[in-house]
């Protein structure tokens, strides 16, 4: 039975009681926060943990305060386990979705002429790091095809791909940030676990939006942030190692005290589990925070959320397709909440500041942040605009008239 004046349907009836979830959200009073796809607003819970942990560290003393409140602590881990379909001892916290995936890009011992195997659409920061790991260490870099169709990846021309070269590495982002393209993560990885081929996922945008089960996707390494569609904390994040990675004794290029034990003078050993990925010193704070918002995640039930959000999206993306003047650039079958749309008429940071001034969140994507998909689709920017389940039709609406009076109207 479902309980009144709750923010959380119950698992027989799962249902979003959006004005209670409105109600634990400060930020929806003053502003349409369309750029959840940046960071979601943080939730009264999230925002309450925080500050009673910096409370406690001002009165009693930092090192004090953590070892005070290392169960709750320790639920950072138990709580993303759970959220992703592991457990405790498979996740690193990490500073960023970019510390997570750099760090387990350092773990790979790369020689000259391995193959780093990936997408046209993976994130700008991911296909960086694959330049410097050429620049550094002589890897080829080889992109599998998207499929004419538009849906994403050809899935079959990267499984020959996989057969042909023996990438050292597969990496794919689930959810690329300049688009609301969703990949076929799960059927990458089947290919992945028929060849014995390390997979590693960017889910920067799709934990939080989607159910996520790192069995079912088949990776060896997935990394996310929490303060996207989790709404946690800013400067956190999460990486996810399989026991397969761990029992190979994979681990990052520089660890330290809290990741390995100092066993004699001229040597260590690794811990056993995704702590050897961690560091000794914690914003404890934000860990709190994050633990916080993953629980606020699983109680709202990521089922329902992956219903609503999408639908808010295509409902936004709907109007703003019939409107002169606007392109959008969204791909695949089922986009994400991720709504892109070029802009004839207007300079980009002047139509943004446009919407800021109407009180609507968003955010730009320039050709730099998708050289391949940007440069496919011949734009040199467009205005990304991502809401989430706290959202409202009324909002979708009255972003759409907002975008609608500017294009009648250029700057």
């Amino acid at each position: 039975m479902r309980t009144e004046n709750s923010a959380f349907g119950s698992s027989a009836e799962p249902l979003l009681d959006v004005a209670a979830l409105r109600a634990d959200t400060p930020g929806c009073a003053s502003v349409i926060h369309f750029n959840n796809a940046g960071c979601g607003l943080i939730a009264r819970p999230v925002l309450q943990a925080m500050l009673d942990h910096l409370h406690l560290e001002a009165e009693i003393g930092g090192y004090e305060a953590s070892a005070a409140r290392a169960a709750d602590i320790a639920d950072f881990h138990a709580s993303i386990a759970e959220l992703v379909g592991a457990r405790a001892r498979n996740i690193a916290f990490a500073g960023s979705a970019t510390h997570a995936y750099t760090k387990a890009l350092s773990a790979i011992d790369f020689r000259p002429g391995d193959v780093v195997l990936t997408t046209r659409n993976d994130f700008i920061s991911n296909q960086i790091a694959f330049l410097a790991l050429r620049r550094r260490h002589g890897v080829r870099i080889v992109h599998a095809p998207d499929h004419p169709d538009g849906s994403g990846v050809d899935v079959r021309a990267m499984a020959r791909l996989m057969r042909t070269h023996r990438p050292r590495l597969v990496a794919v982002t689930h959810v690329p940030t300049n688009s609301g393209l969703v990949q076929p993560v799960a059927e990458i990885g089947r290919h992945c676990r028929e060849l014995g081929l390390l997979y590693l996922v960017d889910a920067c945008q799709s934990v939080g939006q989607y159910p996520i089960d790192v069995e079912e996707i088949g990776c060896d390494l997935l990394t996310a942030t929490c303060r996207k569609f989790l709404r946690g904390p800013r400067g956190s994040g999460f990486l996810y190692v399989s026991d397969l990675v761990l029992d190979a004794g994979y681990e990052p290029l520089f660890i330290d005290m809290y990741g390995a034990r100092w066993t004699g003078p001229g040597e260590y050993r690794p811990v056993g589990t995704a702590a050897r990925f961690e560091e000794w010193e914690f914003p404890y704070a934000t860990v709190l925070g994050c633990a916080a918002a993953v629980r606020y995640a699983l109680r709202v039930g990521l089922e329902p959320v992956s219903r609503r959000t999408p639908a808010l999206a295509a409902r936004l993306r709907g109007q703003l397709a019939g409107l002169p003047g606007v392109r959008t650039l969204d791909g695949g079958t089922a986009p994400a909440a991720l709504v892109t749309f070029a802009v004839e008429g207007w300079r980009p940071q002047p139509f943004k500041a446009a919407m800021d001034a109407r009180g609507i969140n968003s955010a730009l994507s320039f050709r730099e942040f998708a050289q391949f998909d940007f440069g496919d689709k011949e734009v040199e920017w467009c205005l990304r605009l991502s809401p989430h389940y706290y959202n409202t039709e009324d909002e979708v609406d009255a972003v759409a008239a907002a975008v609608a009076e500017l294009v009648r109207n250029p700057g």
